[in-house]
């Protein structure tokens, strides 16, 4: 319960971030066949909450055409969900994600006008790494930090992106009979006022922060979510060459 909390402290105070601290720490204990659908199911309403609280804030626009190319990009995520070298691939995102942090952290123009090839790499990103690593969160708030300059728009905006992604993953999940587990229904009833009563915490203490002090927290947290994806892909790659 504390680190859900934890998780969607984070969430509800930056806009992302709650997967890579809940489903590392809880896959101590439990599988990670529990613990991936059950952090998606919290996840979509506690993105709906976030959402509803920013309401105003939200930038609509931006993502709504991304979604050709996030299918595109599931789609080949199935197919290559079982190749172990894909792994380089979270390795590349990482290093990204860090030089995305690092520039918005310096507080470099990184604003983009609107490209279709751009878009459409984000997009087939997005959906590429949620099916095949379940955090594309990174992912998303890359490409926001460089369409929007106004921090208070980005954690608002963030939140949307995780509703349709969670739920294309949790479609996927669902068809392989990853939802029927009596357990993971149970701790979802313990554990999402957990995640709820978090959101609602980290809002509170987000609209107490100036600009100043919000964005190095946000362009912060995204660079250590690519550290986390560097120390996943360097896992990965070890145990593929070790074996």
């Amino acid at each position: 319960m504390a680190v859900v909390l934890v998780g969607y402290f984070v969430l509800g105070t930056a806009g992302f971030g709650s997967a890579l601290i809940i489903v590392p720490l809880l896959a101590w204990d439990w599988p990670l066949a529990l613990v991936v659908p059950l952090v998606l199911l919290i996840d979509v309403p506690a993105a709906v909450l976030h959402t509803g609280l920013n309401f105003r804030q939200v930038m609509w626009r931006e993502l709504p055409p991304l979604l050709p190319s996030v299918l595109l990009g599931a789609l080949l995520g199935i197919g290559l969900i079982h190749w172990t070298q894909a792994e380089f691939l979270l390795l590349l995102l990482g290093l990204y994600v860090i030089d995305v942090a690092w520039r918005g952290w310096k507080a470099l123009p990184t604003v983009i006008r609107p490209q279709a090839h751009a878009m459409h790499v984000s997009g087939f990103a997005m959906g590429l790494v949620e099916t095949m690593f379940g955090t594309a969160g990174p992912v998303v708030m890359s490409w926001l930090s460089q369409r929007l300059q106004d921090p208070f728009l980005i954690r608002a905006t963030m939140p949307m992106s995780i509703i349709g992604l969670s739920s294309i993953a949790l479609l996927m999940v669902g068809a392989s009979g990853g939802l029927v587990q009596p357990a993971l229904w149970t701790s979802v009833a313990w554990l999402l006022p957990m995640a709820l009563t978090g959101v609602w915490l980290g809002h509170k203490l987000a609209q107490r922060m100036a600009a100043a002090v919000l964005r190095p927290f946000i362009y912060g947290f995204l660079g250590l979510s690519g550290l986390v994806l560097c120390a996943r892909s360097a896992r990965g790659l070890y145990s593929f060459f070790a074996n």
